[in-house]
């Protein structure tokens, strides 16, 4: 079953843009990632500082491979705080009766 996952952020101050061209050049990488199916960053439309991260995997396991296998880089000042992760079940419409 295909899972969401969605990752609040607080964005320090001003630091939106730099925020957006990071996850640009990181979404390039998770197209090569066993069962990552799309992602999107959701930016505030209200003057917040809260972007939220979302991604779609093909089952959980395969997010929590990604989880257990990737190399974070710190080489550049941290623009944002992980606030927490949701995650969701896809519902099939056409497995109800």
């Amino acid at each position: 079953m295909a899972v969401v996952k969605i990752n609040k952020l607080s964005v320090q101050e001003g630091m939106g843009e730099e925020l957006e061209r990071r996850f640009k050049n990181n979404n390039e990488k998770l197209n090569e990632v066993p069962g990552f199916l799309s992602f999107e960053l959701l930016r505030p439309t209200s003057g917040g500082t809260e972007y939220f991260a979302m991604t779609h995997w093909q089952d959980e396991e395969s997010f929590r491979n990604w989880i257990a296998n990737r190399h974070v880089v710190r080489d550049k000042p941290v623009v944002s705080a992980s606030e927490g992760i949701l995650g969701f079940d896809v519902v099939d419409f056409d497995a109800i009766d």
